[in-house]
């Protein structure tokens, strides 16, 4: 049995707002690193060819991949405004519970 990458079993979900206003949410083991391949746009998700990354707004974690994309699917299905509220910190736990 192969050995299991201990970063791989920890996710982090991030919201990212572009230029153009519209927001975009992901998962990833590494945040930073994803974040740079949004903005070089080499290996960025095609969301970020029409208008660049703008500002990091949220990243929570770390989470199983599971839970990581439970709450990715619960978030994208939020309104814009419901999302600009997961900056803060308190306003995810409800969203966590409801995945959990």
């Amino acid at each position: 049995m192969a050995k299991q990458n201990p970063k791989e079993s920890q996710w982090y979900v991030y919201l990212i707002e572009a230029e153009n206003g519209f927001l975009y949410t992901g998962i990833t083991t590494d945040p930073d690193r994803r974040i740079s391949e949004h903005k070089d746009g080499k290996k960025g998700a095609k969301f970020f060819r029409r208008s660049p990354p703008k500002r990091f707004l949220l990243q929570s974690g770390p989470y199983s991949r599971s839970i990581a994309l439970k709450l990715e699917h619960r978030i994208k299905q939020l309104k814009r405004e419901e999302k600009l509220k997961l900056k803060l910190r308190r306003n995810i736990i409800p969203l966590l519970e409801s995945v959990s």
